[in-house]
């Protein structure tokens, strides 16, 4: 071995091997390298060239490097326009390793010496060996085009077997540690060795590549863009073993194995998966059968989340979210309290009943919180189309299962809480009745084999627990009230509206408003005010309206110039946010009147008072009624003069009255239509008073339906009607005998303040009703 050193700039390269026989230009942007390659031109412009060990590395230090590195001359450096990078040509000499370093800054010196190859070789051996290097190198470029003729032509006058295998290295692709390897190996066989087993194994890398390209070629119609991905793909995992990778039906078959579920469901889904192996010739039947698998692997067979087992908790989390809907709550409990002591017990279907804001889409959401258990809406508002329920027969182009094998695959468990709302939503036209889809679905004896036309495998909705909302039941079907438990959710009353307010209302809408509690504070009066003279309704949506009127107006203020940090409103200055009141309610007379009586109605904003208005006047016995009355409101209206005309003569009054007088009955407000049976006792007690002159207690107001015999009849919305009749400031109110039940089981800030008088019959009313 040489013993030539040498003393000369070193450079550092990054992913870069430079080998001697090779001509090579990169970028220099580091000082060091730059100040190093400005000191080589100075001298006769060699410089030392050693790769990096790790490329990450910015300042590499002795240990950061390799030992063996190449000895280059610099051919031409061209400093690039507006950057601190320049760009170098080299051609590589001589393998050198590096000695000792002499210098570290501004850039690096060090002693290097010269390594001479070993080339014990005799004349033969060397030309068999670059026989075979240029035999390797002629199949090589035969498989890979981008190495150039005229590189290989120029390589088969080569004789040298150093020269040949140095400039195949510096043209072979591959990576700068292989490069490495050369460059350190100071016997010719053993770089040869290196060399031919690099060719051999790119040629066979090669060879695949392209055969796999052929078959592809061969397989798959060339306008396919995805099929083609798909066959390359799959040709590829041919090609390395199946031990290494999964075909898609593969994969499918292991999501088969974890999936939870009965052995009949695995069964039906492996079918579906033999199929689509057997199709994959035919484009359209593989995707209907890859979307009919996905889903059905996605269902949540037997898997089910825990439930809570916390009574008390789930309590707690039912009285945090929503105030009052008492019934609701205890029916949720009762049936934690019986799942917990027999482990099983079925989930009961709820139908919740009542006017629009009243919370019966969000206490869904409450009772899956409380029960630990997934939450998933599905509006059947509109629906009319019983495939929307069932789902379409997978045959059918863009076939879906239907809305309840979707929301078990959204909610991933078998166990859920399943809303349906607007369930008197529903519609049915030539497409089907969704009702009829229902009544299997919310039927507890047969919804644990429900069966999808787009799964066609039974699916068990024994475990979701179903609730249903609507606004009326009048448009349900009387089989699917059957199916479900009802509780009506009945109108909030003031007080229940104060607490919501100001417990979930207001920090909702300052928090979506921006603003803090110490901002803007709202009095008791004005929130009073507020849910009195700015609302009227049975919830609390438009309650929650205004507060956020409010809080943009307190925004306003706080963010202006001249704005407070707090915004006090109250009940003098809310007009000043608000504007004028909106409603007002109709207080009780001020003094007795003849022919002037105040009735309770429902409506489905909560309830109201009529005044009921009725004149006897001169002539042929006529009988008129006024003021947009339904059939029903004015056949009570006659079953009530009937009866007054049956039992006047014991006031003395004289037979021929009512054919010299005519009866007029009036109901304000004109513009509003009034129908229903409630308001015949009130009209019968204005029809007498009228004929009798006896004037009618103005604190008293009553509500019941009349028989001809005079009877009275039950009737419905108490609450909502005695609410009305606090807010009008009546003292007395008349119902039927027969609703003392429904007004015991009211809360009592509901009937406190007030006298609760039940008749039985007319006489009773008239003997209340009545100045004596």
């Amino acid at each position: 071995m040489s013993e030539i050193r040498y003393t000369l700039p070193v450079m550092a390269l990054r992913g870069l091997t430079v080998l001697p026989e090779m001509i090579i230009h990169f970028d220099v942007t580091r000082k060091k390298s730059i100040a190093a390659l400005e000191a080589a031109m100075t001298e006769q412009q060699n410089i030392f060239l050693v790769t990096q060990r790790d490329i990450d590395v910015e300042e590499p230090g002795e240990d950061d490097v390799y030992k063996y590195g190449t000895i280059a001359m610099i051919k031409q450096i061209v400093k690039m326009p507006k950057t601190n990078t320049v760009r170098v040509l080299v051609e590589g000499k001589f393998r050198a390793r590096v000695e000792a370093y002499l210098q570290m800054d501004p850039y690096v010196i060090g002693e290097v010496m010269i390594l001479e190859d070993d080339e014990n070789v005799d004349m033969l051996q060397e030309e068999a060996m670059v026989r075979y290097l240029l035999g390797l190198l002629d199949t090589y470029s035969a498989n890979n085009k981008q190495i150039s003729a005229e590189f290989v032509k120029k390589l088969q006058k080569e004789k040298n077997i150093t020269k040949l295998v140095n400039q195949l290295c510096s043209e072979i692709p591959m990576d700068y540690e292989e490069r490495q390897k050369f460059l350190e190996t100071d016997n010719i066989h053993q770089r040869f060795d290196l060399l031919a087993a690099q060719l051999n194994k790119d040629i066979e890398i090669l060879k695949i590549t392209r055969d796999i390209q052929e078959k592809v070629r061969q397989r798959v119609d060339k306008n396919q863009k995805d099929y083609i991905l798909r066959e390359q793909i799959r040709v590829i995992r041919e090609e390395l073993g199946e031990n290494n990778t999964q075909t898609e039906a593969e994969e499918f078959e292991e999501q088969l194995k974890k999936l939870k579920a009965s052995k009949a469901v695995k069964e039906k889904i492996q079918k579906e998966i033999d199929r689509f192996k057997a199709s994959a010739g035919n484009s359209s039947e593989t995707g209907m059968v890859r979307g009919y698998i996905e889903t059905v692997l996605d269902l949540p067979w037997d898997k089910m989340s825990k439930d809570n087992k916390d009574i008390d908790k789930a309590e707690r989390v039912l009285k945090e979210d929503h105030y009052g809907l008492t019934k609701v709550k205890e029916r949720i409990i009762e049936y934690l309290s019986v799942r917990l002591l027999t482990n099983k017990g079925d989930a009961p279907i709820l139908c919740l009943v009542g006017p629009p804001g009243t919370g019966k889409t969000s206490i869904a959401k409450s009772v899956a919180r409380a029960l630990n258990k997934e939450y998933v809406r599905i509006s059947l508002g509109g629906v009319h189309d019983e495939a929307e329920i069932r789902g379409h027969r997978k045959t059918y182009i863009g076939a879906m299962p239907g809305r309840i094998v979707m929301a078990l695959k959204q909610a991933k468990v078998k166990n859920p809480v399943i809303l349906f709302d607007e369930v008197d939503k529903i519609g049915s036209d030539y497409k089907g009745d969704p009702f009829a889809a229902l009544l299997e679905v919310l039927d507890s004896e047969q919804n644990s084999h429900f069966r999808d036309n787009y799964v066609e495998i039974p699916v068990d909705l024994s475990e979701v627990l179903f609730i249903a909302t609507a606004n009326s039941v009048s448009t349900i079907p009387r089989p699917l009230l059957d199916r479900m438990e009802m509780i009506e959710i009945n109108s909030y009353t003031e007080n229940e509206k104060m607490h919501i307010a100001k417990k979930h209302l207001l920090p909702k809408q300052l928090e979506r408003n921006g603003l803090t509690k110490k901002q803007l504070s709202i009095s008791d009066k004005a929130m009073e005010k507020l849910i009195l003279s700015y609302t009227r309704e049975a919830g609390v949506r438009n309650l929650e309206r205004r507060i956020g009127d409010l809080c943009r107006k307190a925004a306003r203020i706080v963010l202006s110039k001249d704005g407070k940090n707090n915004v006090k409103v109250t009940e003098k200055n809310i007009e000043k946010f608000l504007g004028k009141p909106r409603y007002t309610y109709d207080s009780a007379n001020e003094k007795p009147e003849i022919g002037i009586v105040r009735g309770l109605a429902w409506t489905s904003v909560g309830g109201d008072t009529l005044s009921i208005e009725v004149n006897v006047l001169p002539g042929k016995g006529h009988f008129e009624l006024t003021g947009q009355l339904g059939d029903v409101m004015k056949e009570s209206a006659k079953a009530g003069i009937s009866y007054v005309r049956s039992m006047i003569s014991k006031y003395n009054v004289e037979k021929e009255f009512f054919e010299n007088h005519d009866i007029h009955i009036h109901i304000p407000e004109g513009a509003v239509p009034k129908d229903g049976p409630s308001a015949g006792i009130t009209m019968a007690t204005a029809v007498f008073s009228a004929i009798t002159e006896i004037p009618v207690r103005s604190d008293v107001a009553m509500t019941g339906e009349i028989t001809l015999r005079g009877r009275v009849l039950p009737i419905g919305g108490l609450k909502e009607k005695i609410l009305a009749a606090k807010l009008a400031k009546i003292q007395t109110v008349i119902v039927p005998k027969k609703n003392e039940k429904d007004i015991d089981e009211l809360e009592k800030e509901i009937t406190e303040g007030i006298e609760i008088v039940f008749a039985e019959t007319m006489e009773d009313v008239l003997k209340t009703a009545l100045c004596h």
